[in-house]
């Protein structure tokens, strides 16, 4: 994989905003027709770096912003009897790049000559000066491409005549100029389309979330900590995990809202957002990424979903056999899988630190990839000379390089938690995806402590235990290598065209029919067989430990197992689905075919009594199981209140991670994540009510005020 060019990246941006328009022109038209002034404005000034916006053609306040994209300025565009920028998208979007840089809109000059005119009348230069380099404006796929002569400079520049002559090819140090300006006023339209549908949409009012600040913890009851765990406690918390990331699962896949959550978190923290060491970064609104961000928010729900789900089965069976020769084959896989788990978490903190509160000390490595296609991004600096002067950001960097280890992330975590202790106006800086990245990473390092801390956990080791790991590597590489031929922008563009009907349902159905077409099979049966082939095979290793126990002489060896071709590989999957039995669909994406056993609720055929509750306390679960569009907001300190009030009590975990214990001994705990901003809102709500129905049955019926 190589780093777009600049035309290339002016030819994805001209087919996104073609796209758009042709998806949204009517809906465009309607909104932009029925606001006023200052809601143009701020449509303008959302999509804007600072919201800052020429205020007229002559603007220079911006520096040279004025020379390039003169007409997208707030007087001409936002006036409220104006039509300008409905003239702008419609001939942006419907005629062609060659079109747009020869030709002009009415009396206006095309951009090269637009270009030309700057150069001449207002002294705009490009900083390099490309000698000997010159870029062509030519049809399809060679719009903007440029090149440099290395010899025989004469008989080139010859046969660059009728191209020069026609204006179809300039130096490129004008060309750059000529792209640049293209290049922006597209993005800034690609960006406005966004903001007019955000602006006119009633289905997607509910996306936003207010910042509002910490509100301390009151009311709570607490509970020590148990000072020493046993190996059924350890499993228990991985079946709370678990249950967690299947709830999870079902919601990224029946609820728009949490689907188009992660799908933004996938597609803004790409590792290409990041600048390189020459603060050149990639297109924020290039839609090219928008269908593979989709594919990595449900695979993503889904892998996660799986690791723990084999978890929690190595756990059982840890809990179970006395068998001497299986124990140490199972901690060596459990060590392994954790730590899977932990690079998977820790990664996911990166990428949000990365293109969050920390972009300033990341850079991405200009060109180099990894195995998976991923822009390779490293810290720049030493973080050590962040701990004096922002403590809170020289923790969060020491999490994120690949020489921490779970044991020590513990430490940091530790330091983080008694930094956000002592100074709760450190955690509120962060982002959002900062603090939902951060408490995903803090479930598996505490987990993996605990699970120290009553057995003896080997090292990881990448030659020893890889019956999961290694099935899981290539299972990912397989998927990586589809991404590029998915196409759901139909369904996806903007992300958040997610929330309108029928489009969240629509691209999951295209994902799943696409994977099938792909693979063999649905996505979730690739990750179900992953856990079943892994389990076979810790079972064959085992039988093979017990048999060498039981002889002197080595067993012999195991018979060479020849990797399937591609073509085999997917007949082999299709052979496996025609015996495959109808209940055994556990990781499905696609609603309508969902399974029992991911559908039911922990109280299910079983008739939950009326909890008699105060009225602030049924009004923080009324706002909870609310479904409707309008949804609210509840404080943290007001749900932690309405459960100590049910008799709940409170035990605080590792940073911002609590569990909540029922006053039934019948009934089990439930952990939950103290949210960003210390609100529940938006995405995060229907996730909190499918927790709490799932564990405890509850529903908007369940509650009596007295």
């Amino acid at each position: 994989m190589s780093e777009p060019s600049h035309g290339e990246v002016v030819r994805n941006l001209h087919k996104d905003l073609a796209r758009r328009y042709r998806l949204h022109k009517s809906s465009l038209i309607n909104f932009w027709r029925s606001f006023d002034s200052r809601q143009r404005a701020r449509c303008m000034k959302a999509g804007a770096k600072d919201g800052a916006v020429l205020r007229h053609s002559l603007d220079a306040s911006l520096g040279n912003v004025y020379k390039f994209i003169p007409e997208w300025n707030l007087r001409d565009i936002t006036a409220a009897d104006s039509d300008l920028l409905l003239t702008l998208l419609e001939y942006r979007a419907t005629t062609s790049l060659y079109e747009q840089y020869a030709g002009g809109l009415g009396d206006a000059l095309g951009d090269r000559d637009h270009i030309a005119e700057m150069m001449r009348t207002k002294g705009l230069r490009h900083v390099d000066d490309y000698k000997d380099c010159y870029t062509f404006f030519l049809q399809d796929e060679d719009y903007g491409r440029s090149v440099r002569i290395l010899k025989e400079k004469e008989q080139t520049l010859a046969e660059f005549g009728p191209a020069i002559e026609a204006g179809l090819c300039i130096p490129q140090a004008h060309g750059e100029l000529v792209l640049y300006r293209q290049s922006t006023l597209l993005q800034c339209l690609v960006i406005m389309i966004d903001d007019i549908l955000e602006g006119g949409s009633k289905t997607r009012k509910q996306r936003r979330q207010t910042a509002k600040p910490a509100e301390p913890d009151s009311n709570l009851t607490l509970r020590p900590k148990p000072t020493k765990q046993a190996l059924p406690d350890v499993l228990m918390t991985a079946r709370d995990q678990l249950a967690a990331l299947e709830e999870r699962l079902s919601l990224v896949t029946s609820e728009p809202l949490v689907l188009a959550h992660d799908v933004n978190i996938c597609f803004f923290t790409r590792p290409e957002l990041v600048p390189d060491e020459k603060g050149r970064s990639l297109g924020v609104h290039t839609d090219k990424y928008i269908s593979g961000a989709v594919l990595d928010a449900v695979h993503g729900a889904v892998r996660a979903t799986a690791i723990w789900r084999y978890i929690e089965q190595l756990l059982e069976r840890l809990s179970q056999t006395p068998d001497k020769t299986l124990k140490p084959i199972v901690l060596q896989e459990l060590a392994n899988t954790c730590n899977l788990e932990y690079e998977r978490a820790q990664q996911a903190f990166k990428r949000a630190v990365q293109t969050g509160t920390g972009m300033k000390w990341f850079k991405r490595v200009y060109g180099v990839y990894d195995k998976s296609g991923n822009a390779r991004v490293t810290i720049k600096g030493k973080p050590d000379d962040l701990m004096a002067a922002d403590p809170q950001l020289f923790y969060m960097l020491r999490l994120c390089q690949q020489e921490t280890t779970a044991a020590k992330a513990a430490d940091w975590l530790r330091e983080l938690h008694l930094r956000h202790t002592s100074h709760p106006e450190d955690r509120q800086k962060l982002d959002s995806k900062e603090t939902e990245a951060l408490g995903n990473l803090e479930v598996i390092v505490s987990f993996i402590s605990d699970l120290a801390s009553v057995v003896s956990v080997p090292t990881p080791s990448r030659k020893k235990g890889q019956m999961f790991i290694s099935r899981a590597h290539d299972l990912e590489a397989e998927l990586k290598n589809y991404k590029k031929n998915l196409d759901l922008l139909d369904f996806a563009v903007p992300i958040d065209n997610l929330l309108e009907p029928g489009m969240a349902d629509g691209a999951l159905k295209a994902l799943d029919d696409f994977i099938v077409a792909k693979s063999g099979v649905k996505l979730g049966f690739l990750y179900q067989d992953l856990i079943l082939d892994s389990l076979a095979e810790l079972e064959r290793q085992h039988q093979e430990a017990k048999s060498k126990s039981a002889r002197t002489e080595l067993p012999p060896p195991a018979p060479l197992v020849i990797p399937e071709q591609p073509e085999e590989r997917i007949q082999h999957r299709r052979e496996k689905e025609k015996t495959r039995p109808t209940a055994s669909k556990v990781f499905e994406i696609t609603p309508s075919t969902k399974s029992p056993e991911v559908e039911k609720s922990a109280e299910d055929g079983v008739v939950t009594p009326k909890l008699e509750v105060k009225p602030a306390t049924a009004q923080v679960f009324a706002t909870l199981f609310d479904k409707s569009r309008a949804r609210g907001s509840i404080s943290w300190a007001d749900f932690t209140a309405a459960m100590t009030a049910l008799k709940f009590s409170v035990i605080p975990k590792l940073g911002s991670v609590f569990a909540f214990y029922p006053p039934s001994a019948d009934q089990k705990p439930l952990t939950l994540h103290r949210p960003h901003g210390s609100h529940i809102e938006g995405y995060l709500l229907p996730v909190y009510a499918q927790r709490l129905k799932r564990a405890y049955g509850w529903d908007k019926d369940s509650f009596t005020v007295v």
